[in-house]
């Protein structure tokens, strides 16, 4: 590389709509110089969770938007852009499809070549872009659709030690805020609950610790607090303000443990191949929870890896990751062209089974 290459990232595969401006030097040092993001929470406040066709929606009225908001505050245009990163997969495929078809505008409109990327790879190569951390590294990727042990090897080589078998940490969180009467998003509810709650007071399982495996699942346990909340209403008749606190602290507890242990196994397994600079990273939504990150670094700093979690901001869904990654992946292979079509289902690792269930789409995760 002789000269800086300017990239604009585009990511609509939830409920944030984002674009984000970046820019590597020829030595290799890339800088975010504008990141945008527009959330949809006020949207689906009332519907208790993300609802596919108001997203869809949403991301086709705002991506324009958020486009020009990125490259005003990059102060470029988009003239200037060498080329175009888009997320083409996985998510709501109606987010997805606005996303990909507004990157294919922008292409034919500039020439610009066009990338499609893997929103998990996006998120699986964010310690890269925010620490310059060498590979291969131990990924925990956690966040509302997905929960993956991951050891990234390359820009598009991941191997999958393990993952969830039903429900992602996010998606559990959110469940449990509406089974006991909290705002969406969950996470950030749930969390705020459990503060004021004590985490012995319900009897909550630790699913799968019994598998010496990386596998995990939230499913039993989101079955059992339900089962709690239903007894605590039928013998207050109602749920007190003290008992959903107990309840989601009782909740986030569990998940800790479960994530703890079962990181201990990946971190194992990772350290078998002797690699070089050892380190646990972290990102996903769901890596915006405190005790989480509190107890993985116990984990890391256990095991002597160094922990890495990207800031907030970068560990939930955003642009900026979207096109690092395609400044990460573009030397590996050629950009895309316009048959470029949105996916719903895009597992990082082809080598292993589908951990969700595949269909007519192919395989979930």
């Amino acid at each position: 590389m002789t000269v800086s290459t300017t990239v604009l990232g585009i990511e609509s595969s939830c409920d944030d709509t984002a674009a984000a401006v970046l820019r590597r030097d020829k030595t290799g040092k890339t800088e975010i110089l504008s990141s945008v993001l527009y959330g949809q929470s006020s949207l689906h406040a009332e519907f208790g969770g993300v609802v596919p066709e108001i997203a869809a929606r949403a991301h086709a009225e705002m991506l324009d938007h958020c486009v020009e908001e990125a490259l005003a505050q990059a102060n470029t245009s988009l003239e200037a852009v060498d080329f175009l990163a888009v997320t083409a997969g996985p998510g709501l495929i109606g987010g997805v499809v606005s996303g990909v078809m507004c990157a294919k505008g922008l292409s034919v409109a500039t020439g610009a070549p066009l990338y499609g990327v893997n929103h998990l790879a996006g998120h699986a190569l964010t310690p890269r872009m925010t620490d310059d951390i060498g590979y291969p590294y131990l990924m925990l990727l956690v966040s509302g659709g997905h929960c993956q042990f991951l050891v990234v090897r390359g820009p598009d080589d991941f191997d999958r030690l393990g993952g969830t078998i039903d429900d992602a940490p996010g998606e559990a969180f959110d469940k449990i805020a509406r089974l006991v009467g909290l705002q969406q998003p969950g996470g950030p509810a749930v969390e705020r609950a459990a503060r004021k709650g004590d985490a012995n007071i319900y009897t909550l399982p630790r699913p799968l610790l019994d598998r010496q495996d990386c596998d995990l699942s939230f499913s039993g346990l989101k079955t059992a607090v339900l089962r709690a909340r239903n007894n605590i209403v039928a013998e207050h008749g109602g749920l007190p303000e003290q008992a959903r606190s107990d309840l989601c602290a009782g909740f986030q507890a569990a998940v800790v443990d479960v994530l703890a242990e079962k990181t201990s196994r990946a971190l194992r397994i990772y350290l078998q191949s002797n690699p070089p600079q050892p380190a646990l990273c972290v990102a996903g939504g769901v890596a915006a929870n405190g005790a989480i990150r509190m107890a993985l670094e116990r984990v890391s700093k256990k095991f002597g890896a160094d922990f890495i979690a990207p800031p907030i901001a970068l560990c939930t869904d955003n642009a900026a990751m979207i096109a690092f990654a395609a400044l990460e992946q573009m030397a590996d292979r050629p950009p895309d062209d316009l048959t470029l079509s949105a996916r719903p289902r895009w597992p990082l690792d082809h080598t292993r089974p589908a951990m969700l269930g595949s269909g007519k789409k192919g395989a979930k995760a």
